[in-house]
């Protein structure tokens, strides 16, 4: 039975299997204790299952309302105009839809990141340009110098996930805001803002009543993570009426399903208990990183998410962690090794009730120490540092991708990188660059980045959890942005990259995993809050 279990890890290549299937193989109808799938576990309130069951009948036999109709819905408790705004199944479904409509080339992502933002691009033969996090930095992304890799690629589409899933950084609105402003030019920009209601860094955080006045950016928002309904499928997109229209003409009359039209039509009730369940998960994430920390050898890094990134011990194989604590103590948690530009050596863990964090925090003593704290797993004998699965590169590209035909990807990263150019061909249309104008004066120099919270190594006596004391999180220093780089006289021909050959310069996937490229430095700290200068929770809180 275990056997069964663990080898749905082994045929998911992307994801984890679904909470369904591992129930199903194990063998006793019930799921494990779930660290892996990242939603709310304070909502919906048991009132409202209750509410949903009793009507489960008339639901799951009639026909929702039309798309228009529940997106109308929920403008009116956002406050958001239905012009600006589509829904879909999932903001997978979105993320498909944006890249079949405006993804004419190219995409630039920073990874470690949702796997979708890499993988649908590359399934449809767009170019992509991954921005390594540099773990040295503690995954934090550094505006200024993703904007040059933008620039020197050429890339014609920039996507930010804050917070990112799944290290849990987090960008200030006031510099996303700056970005936005400097990457006018290109065709589209996308801030996803999946797990941004779980943060708490500054009141107001989202960038969408900017992205409405914005001719070429569309934000991103999931309900099912923060409204704890994953298996719903519904999410949206905010932009200015032309993008939001051109999505919304694309999808089915009825792509909403009637639970999703019963879910939001209830939320008007109930925004007093969302308020606390988002409060109730900022502190447990407080918590549960103090918990997580005691241990010897694992790192934990700050998030703004509702999880937490962790990095094992040295010698600690996570799919073999993932394994054992999933056989021998029923905890299911999320090994990264098949994230690009993450390795089998993290894990990321959902932020749960203090009572499943006690039982996650013993199922990894047991399982990274044994007997004696201190004797950590042993590496698996055949495997490798990225993991026992395929990476998605490699899954989408080919299996020859950053080794290819001998001497092509060493003689392409040789060649002198081409001048940026403005793709030829159809697409939809979009606004002519804007020229950005450089800063009067150098941005000052970023904030030094706090080194993840320290783990002693001798074993520590039971302690209660610190109370935090909260302080303002500090804003970021304007920072300057390269200008938009003039055609070159020779056009380089648009479409995909070649596998094993580096995209215009960029990165191959044996380059993405672990190591940085040519030309690119470790990012410096952005000025990441640590866990003693977080503020009160205050998030978004304008459901209801």
């Amino acid at each position: 039975m275990a056997d069964n279990v663990t080898s749905l890890f082994r045929s998911t290549a992307a994801h984890s299997p679904s909470m369904a299937a591992l129930t199903r193989e194990g063998g006793d109808g019930a799921g494990p204790v779930d660290f892996c799938i990242p939603c709310n576990p304070y909502f919906p309130t048991p009132e409202m299952f209750e509410d949903m069951g009793a009507r489960l009948r008339d639901i799951i036999t009639y026909y929702p309302s039309s798309a228009d109709t529940i997106t109308a819905e929920l403008c009116s408790l956002l406050q958001l105009p239905p012009q600006c705004v589509a829904m879909g199944n999932g903001s997978t479904e979105l993320i498909t839809w944006i890249d079949h409509l405006m993804v004419r080339e190219s995409l630039a992502i920073p990874v470690p990141t949702f796997g979708r933002w890499t993988d649908q691009p590359m399934e449809t033969g767009k170019r992509v340009d991954m921005f390594p996090l540099q773990e040295s930095s503690g995954f934090a992304l550094d505006l200024a110098q993703y904007a040059e890799f933008i620039r020197a690629r050429g890339t014609r589409v920039a996507v930010i996930c804050n917070p990112n899933n799944p290290d849990g950084g987090y960008l200030h609105k006031h510099a996303l805001v700056q970005f936005m402003d400097a990457m006018a030019d290109l065709d589209l920009v996308i801030i996803d803002e999946s797990f941004l209601e779980f943060a708490d860094a500054e009141q107001e955080p989202s960038v969408v009543q900017e992205a409405m006045l914005r001719p070429n950016v569309i934000v991103l928002r999931s309900l099912g993570k923060n409204f704890g309904l994953h298996g719903i499928r519904f999410g949206y997109l905010v932009a200015n009426p032309a993008l939001a229209g051109m999505v919304r003409s694309m999808l089915p009359k009825w792509n909403l399903n009637a639970f999703a039209e019963h879910v939001v039509f209830m939320l008007k009730n109930h925004g007093a208990e969302y308020a606390q369940s988002l409060h109730q998960v900022r502190r447990d994430r407080l918590d549960m990183a103090s918990h997580l920390a005691q241990l010897p050898g694992l790192t934990v890094y700050p998030s703004q998410g509702n999880f937490l990134f962790v990095r094992l011990p040295v010698g600690a194989e996570g799919t073999v962690v993932r394994d054992r604590l999933l056989t021998e103590h029923r905890i299911l948690v999320r090994e990264c090794g098949n994230k690009i530009g993450s390795s089998s050596r993290f894990l990321r863990l959902v932020v749960r009730p203090q009572v499943d964090v006690r039982r996650l925090v013993s199922g990894l003593e047991q399982v990274l120490y044994g007997s004696r704290r201190g004797a950590a797993v042993p590496e698996l004998g055949t495997g490798t540092n990225y993991s026992s699965g395929t990476a998605a590169v490699d899954r989408l590209v080919s299996s020859t991708n950053g080794a290819g035909v001998p001497g092509l990807a060493a003689q392409a990263m040789a060649a002198p990188m081409p001048a940026a150019s403005q793709p030829q061909g159809g697409g939809m249309p979009m606004p002519a660059p804007v020229p950005v104008a450089p800063a009067a004066a150098a941005a000052p120099a970023p904030a030094p980045m706090p080194t993840p919270m320290p783990t002693p190594m001798p074993a520590p006596a039971p302690v209660a959890p610190p109370t935090p004391t909260p302080a303002p999180a500090p804003a970021p220093a304007p920072m300057s942005f390269p200008s938009p780089v003039a055609p070159a006289a020779a056009v380089v021909p648009p479409g995909p990259t070649p596998p094993g050959v580096p995209a215009r310069g960029g990165l191959t996937a044996a380059q993405v995993r672990g190591t940085t490229g040519p030309g690119l430095t470790p990012a410096p700290a952005t000025g990441w809050p640590n866990s003693q200068s977080w503020p009160n929770a205050a998030g978004m809180g304008q459901v209801g």
